[in-house]
C-alpha cells in the first residue's frame, strides 16, 4: 500500500511539474513578463535584466524535477530539490492569495489560468505528494559516478536549448488569443441567437423569447408587456483581445487593421529596446513591403516623439499607431515582430530572427488575394 501511494505521489507530482515546466518553457519571454510583474511588486526592479534567464532556468529546473520523479533519477537529490521549490512556492502562493500583488500567478503560463487561491490549493495539494516522496527519497544514495550525471545534464541541456529557441523565434505551441487561425473580429460564419426579456406591468412577471418568436404584432400583449433587457448567444464567441490601435490624434483605427485585406502588422512595444539586428531587419522588411504597396502599419506602445524620432532615424515612412503594451506583448513575443491579417483573421507571424523576404511578402500577398 505504501508503495502504491508513493507511486501515485511521484507520478502525479512529476507529470505536474513537467507541464508546467513546458508551458512556460516554450514561451520563455512570456515567463520573464511574469517575472517582472512580480519584481514590480516586491520593489525589485533592479532585477528586470535577469528576468529572461531567470525564466529559462526555472523552466529548466521545474521540467527536469518532473523528469526526474518520472524516471526515478537521483532520488534523494530530486526530493530535495522539490521539497525546497514546493515549499517556496507554496508560501509565495499564500501570500499572493491573501495580499493579491500579481493577479495571476502564471504558473502553467498562457495554457491554464488559475486564480490565485486555486494555484494556492493546488500547490497544498502537490506538498503533500511532495512530502510522501520526500519521506521515502531523503535517505536514499545518490549515485556520484559521471554516468550517473548524464540523463540529468541531458535534460537539462537539451530544455534550456529548446527554451533558447522559442526565445530566438516564436513559441511553437501559442497559448495567447493572437494565434495563427484565430479570426479576431469574430467569425462570420458564427449564428447569433437573440433573446428578449419582457416583464408584466401589473405582475412583475418576466418572460424570454427568442427573436424573432415573441407576439410583436399582439396589441394587447403590447399594451401589458415592456421590454426589459436582451442577450446574445453564439456557437463562436468573439475573442477578448483587448486591442485599441489610435493614430497621434487619438483616432481608433483598430477597425482597419481588423477588417482590411492582407494588412502588415510591424509590432513593437518599446522601439527604443529594439536590438540594431532588430532595427536592421524592421528597416529592410518595411521597405520591401511599402516596395509591394501592401497596406501595412506600425504599432507601439512608445511615446510619439519618441516613436516619430526613431522612424525618422531609420528613414520609416509608415502609419504609426499606438496601443498598450501589455496586449502588444500578448499578440507577438517579439520587439519587432511581424502580425498578418485578412479581414481579422491571423494568417501568419513572425520573430524579427525569421522576417520574410520580398519575394515570400509577394506570394503572401497574392495569395490572399487570390481568395477575396
Amino acid at each position: 500500500m505504501k508503495q502504491y501511494v508513493l507511486t501515485i505521489s511521484r507520478l502525479i507530482t512529476g507529470a505536474v511539474f513537467v507541464f508546467s515546466g513546458f508551458v512556460k518553457g516554450v514561451d520563455p519571454l512570456g515567463t520573464a513578463y511574469k517575472l517582472e510583474d512580480y519584481f514590480a511588486a516586491y520593489g525589485m526592479l533592479w532585477a528586470n535584466d535577469l528576468s529572461l534567464f531567470l525564466s529559462i532556468l526555472l523552466c529548466t529546473i521545474e521540467f527536469s524535477i518532473g523528469i526526474a520523479l518520472l524516471l526515478k533519477l537521483k532520488p534523494r537529490l530530486t526530493a530535495w530539490a522539490l521539497l525546497l521549490m514546493m515549499i517556496f512556492f507554496t508560501l509565495l502562493t499564500f501570500y499572493d492569495a491573501l495580499y493579491a500583488p500579481v493577479p495571476d500567478c502564471g504558473c502553467f503560463g498562457d495554457a491554464i489560468k488559475l486564480t490565485n487561491w486555486q494555484t494556492f490549493y493546488k500547490n497544498v495539494v502537490l506538498l503533500i505528494f511532495t512530502f510522501i516522496v520526500f519521506r521515502h527519497w531523503r535517505t536514499r544514495k545518490n549515485s556520484f559516478t559521471v554516468l550517473s550525471w548524464i540523463p540529468i545534464l541531458l535534460i537539462f541541456g537539451i530544455f534550456t536549448s529548446f527554451s533558447w529557441f522559442n526565445y530566438q523565434h516564436l513559441p511553437m505551441i501559442d497559448f495567447r488569443p493572437w494565434k495563427v487561425g484565430n479570426q479576431m473580429n469574430g467569425d462570420p460564419s458564427a449564428e447569433t441567437k437573440v433573446f428578449l426579456t419582457y416583464r408584466h406591468k401589473v405582475t412583475g412577471e418576466l418572460k424570454e423569447y427568442q427573436s424573432p418568436d415573441y407576439p410583436w404584432n399582439d396589441s394587447s400583449w403590447i399594451a401589458n408587456w415592456e421590454f426589459i433587457d436582451q442577450r446574445f448567444e453564439t456557437d463562436k464567441p468573439l475573442i477578448a483581445h483587448n486591442l485599441v490601435a489610435e493614430d497621434s490624434m487619438g483616432n481608433d483605427l483598430t477597425y482597419n487593421i481588423l477588417e482590411s485585406q492582407a494588412v502588415f502588422v510591424v509590432v513593437a512595444y518599446d522601439l527604443q529596446s529594439t536590438t540594431n539586428k532588430g532595427k536592421q531587419k524592421m528597416v529592410r522588411l518595411v521597405d520591401d513591403i511599402q516596395k509591394l504597396e501592401a497596406n501595412h502599419y506600425v504599432i507601439t506602445a512608445s511615446l510619439p516623439d519618441e516613436a516619430d524620432s526613431f522612424l525618422q532615424k531609420l528613414s520609416i515612412h509608415s502609419d504609426l499607431l499606438f496601443a498598450d503594451e501589455v496586449v502588444l506583448k500578448t499578440m507577438i513575443r517579439s520587439n519587432p515582430g511581424l502580425v498578418l491579417l485578412n479581414q481579422g483573421k491571423v494568417i501568419e507571424k513572425w520573430h524579427y530572427n525569421d522576417f520574410p523576404d520580398a519575394l515570400e511578402l509577394k506570394e503572401l500577398i497574392e495569395e490572399l488575394r487570390d481568395t477575396k
